[in-house]
């Protein structure tokens, strides 16, 4: 006889594992399933957050930063180094270890809170109500290599994350040609590395190889830059990144070719603003394709068992993450809304809470958008161009890190903050920032939205000094045009 559960999660990535905890916290019998494996075959819970993203990459900029200041910021503190060399290896071998303790984590987190664990491949096979039983629920598959294990649940929960959008005309092998688990692993910084995609993956993994000794060329089919950035915050990272941090840049292409030869990879396009239609030629010894996500529902079973899924791949869900499905929802990058970490985990903790009885929801307008590159960029809510296009009549407030005492003592004093309010009763609706930690200053953003602040509440409230967040108090009360430092 298969196990029986109340709730069955498939995905242990961050919406997954998240959800599964959060069911069990609630009492709720609860099965995770996950079929990630580490370079060594082993389980590795975590999902791509974990393994092959947020995580590791976060390590690795780090270390790259580490080895940028060294090199060129030090000397202004006094600091004198000689002799400075970077032992990628070593750098691999650090982020190695904070992948499988992070890892390693979510699997004790599990066994803590008495979720059972399966590894493999978790296809959805029937409704048990289809034969009769008096208990409705769904039958799911799980397959490890030759092992299938067959497990029933009242609930289930999707979570399978996304992969890698390819490129018809450029074969990944995590050689030569890279998706983000390859640019991850390099063990030497190419001398000059191709990047196809200027979104966040392709802007952070060049900005780290970059800072590593890499010649970097970005190439982006949109016509600008961060599109679902603030125009003005995109513009400032477009200076910053292409005359501060060395990367080379290029918008509007459109990629006519790539051919490999032993010596390189030439990737062959045009740009769409040239009326001649030049072909234009880079060759780099590596390249990273970095061309976006998409939801991962292969082998899931969807037409087994008549799972909705939309023209782009993507369970279809209402507000509350339910399918078209009785007792089955999706969370994460598999459903409508950013692909990003912390929607799904808070999308699988309003889930287990509602399966529970109790009253989950996740706003879409309020999460946070963070980019790791140096500076950062961060933002909550809605943008200039989209309150324009909307017609909403805005105040704007902006503040600089450069009139900052905590960002000069740092030296890190490119962008600025930037606070938008309804011209009629001054409630935020969105707060834009470039420059130093701003992937930590944006939480007290999100506060304030959450709680329908307005931008006076954030200009009366006291913040520390020196401090970095002042410059989002100081952009508040710009709003009112009473910013005190400029």
């Amino acid at each position: 006889m298969p196990r029986s559960f109340d709730v069955a999660v498939i995905g242990a990535g961050p919406g997954g594992y998240v959800a599964a905890i959060r069911c069990a916290q609630l009492g709720l019998s609860t099965v995770c399933i996950d079929e990630w494996k580490n370079p060594q075959g082993k389980p590795s819970l975590g999902g791509t957050c974990l393994n092959v993203g947020c995580i590791p990459s976060k390590a690795l900029l780090e270390s790259s930063e580490n080895y940028e200041r060294a090199a060129h910021k030090f000397a202004a503190h006094g600091i004198k180094v000689e002799g400075l060399s970077v032992d990628i290896p070593v750098m691999m071998s650090r982020k190695d270890k904070i992948v499988a303790a992070f890892t390693g984590g979510v699997a004790m987190l599990l066994k803590k809170n008495k979720v059972a664990s399966l590894h493999g491949r978790g296809t959805l096979l029937r409704s048990i109500e289809e034969h009769g039983d008096n208990n409705s629920g769904w039958q799911i598959e799980v397959k490890n290599g030759e092992t299938v294990d067959t497990v029933e649940a009242k609930h289930v929960i999707i979570a399978t994350g996304s992969a890698p959008r390819s490129l018809p005309f450029a074969q990944i092998d995590n050689q030569r040609i890279l998706d983000n688990a390859g640019a991850l692993a390099l063990t030497e910084a190419p001398r000059r590395l191709g990047v196809i995609g200027a979104g966040v993956i392709g802007l952070e993994m060049g900005s780290l190889w970059r800072r590593l000794g890499s010649e970097v060329t970005i190439l982006e089919a949109l016509p600008t830059l961060l599109p679902a950035a603030d125009e003005q915050v995109a513009k400032e990272a477009l200076k910053i990144f292409t005359r501060g941090s060395g990367l080379v840049i290029n918008t509007d292409i459109r990629i006519s070719g790539i051919q490999t030869s032993e010596a390189s990879i030439a990737v062959e396009y045009v740009n769409a603003q040239d009326k001649e239609g030049n072909v234009q030629k880079l060759e780099v010894d590596k390249l990273i394709i970095a061309v976006g996500r998409v939801p991962n529902t292969a082998g899931l079973g969807a037409d087994n068992v008549g799972l909705k899924l939309d023209n782009r791949g993507f369970i279809e869900v209402d507000s509350d993450c339910r399918t078209n499905l009785p007792n089955i929802y999706a969370v994460g990058d598999v459903v409508r809304g950013p692909m990003l970490a912390h929607k799904a985990s808070e999308e699988g903790v309003a889930v287990a809470e509602n399966i529970a009885g109790q009253a989950g929801h996740v706003n879409l307008d309020t999460i946070p958008w963070v980019i790791y590159t140096s500076p950062e960029i961060a933002w909550v809510g809605k943008n200039e161009q989209e309150l324009k296009a909307a017609g909403i009549q805005y105040k704007a407030g902006q503040f600089p890190f450069m009139a900052n005492g905590r960002a000069r003592a740092l030296g890190e004093t490119g962008g600025f903050v930037k606070v938008l309010a309804d011209a009629t009763n001054d409630r935020i609706l969105g707060i834009h920032m470039i420059g130093p930690y701003v992937s930590e200053m944006i939480a007290e953003a999100v506060t304030a939205m959450e709680f329908a602040a307005s931008s006076e509440d954030i200009a009366r409230i006291v913040h520390a000094h020196p401090s970095l967040s002042e410059v989002l108090h100081e952009a508040a009360l710009a709003v009112d045009k009473r910013a005190i430092h400029i």
